[in-house]
């Protein structure tokens, strides 16, 4: 079984978006952008002995969805145990792929999916020798 370990915020104005939450729920950022190799903020959300998961915040790659279209900014991402035979499963379910596996250089593998109704999720295996 897979669960949750992480969600990204598609942002317009990075910045304002960092404001925002920082002021609304007290989350703190760090910059990955040495791992990700593009803008990409790490969202500390609380203490690790504490119940729930960080994230991440980046620049928004498509044009901001019109008001009253419903919600689609956020992306969860699944941890799982084997990034190939998830994505079997994933493509033989009826997904398909949205970003193809790509190594978050010595800390895993990352991809992202569509489901069946065109909602889009990750799946990230952790491995220290991603390359």
């Amino acid at each position: 079984m897979s669960r949750p370990v992480h969600f990204e915020i598609q942002a317009d104005d990075v910045e304002r978006a960092k404001a925002f939450y920082a002021a609304a729920f007290g989350w703190t950022f760090e910059d990955y952008t040495p791992v990700t190799g593009t803008p990409y903020w790490g969202v500390i959300t609380g203490p690790d002995a504490e119940p729930g998961i960080n994230g991440g915040l980046l620049q928004r790659p498509a044009a901001t969805p019109s008001p009253e279209q419903g919600t689609n900014a956020y992306v969860v991402t699944m941890q799982v145990q084997d990034y190939d035979a998830t994505e079997r499963a994933i493509l033989a379910a009826g997904g398909a792929v949205a970003l193809p596996k790509y190594a978050l250089t010595g800390m895993a593998w990352q991809g992202y999916y569509l489901d069946t109704e065109g909602n889009t999720f990750g799946i990230h295996q952790p491995d220290r020798d991603a390359r």
